[in-house]
């Protein structure tokens, strides 16, 4: 049996973490996810910096990012992640509250695997996150090099 891989879920909203999760896990995605509540926060842990310096090898399986967030927004993230030899290739998919056309584009430009809408209602919500969790994390191939080590810590 493979080991499961890690999910990151870069979200500041504590309502939607915990409707994420929950539906993560009554719908049998055993993953692992790591919670981090801003873009800096998000970056130290793919960095391995500050309290992140000492976590375990290899990146996640994939990377659940909110765009409206404090610190360094969702876009800065992204941005950062795919100009990164080491982190381009790590599935990113931007989960947003925002419909607006140059979010979605920017997001694009910038290399996002997939650009979620995230509903409004509440049974929506939770049949969209099954959706995302199962494509992501039991259906897709990743690529090998996102288990490869991460920055070295110095």
């Amino acid at each position: 049996m493979t080991e499961l891989k890690r999910i990151l879920l870069v979200e500041d909203s504590r309502n939607d973490v915990e409707l994420i999760l929950n539906a993560l896990s009554e719908n049998a995605i055993a993953n692992e996810v790591v919670v981090v509540r801003d873009g800096e926060e998000a970056l130290d842990y793919l960095l391995r910096r500050g309290m992140f310096r000492l976590r375990l090898e290899g990146n996640p399986i994939a990377i659940l990012l909110d765009l409206k967030l404090p610190k360094i927004d969702g876009v800065e993230v992204l941005a950062t992640l795919k100009s990164d030899s080491l982190l381009r290739m790590i599935p990113v998919i931007v989960l947003s509250s925002s419909q607006e056309e140059p979010d979605l584009i920017r997001c694009y430009e910038l290399g996002t695997n997939a650009y979620v809408v995230k509903p409004i209602d509440f049974s929506q919500f939770v049949e969209v996150i099954k959706q995302v969790g199962l494509f992501w994390a039991v259906v897709n191939q990743p690529p090998p090099e996102i288990y490869s080590s991460a920055h070295s810590v110095s």
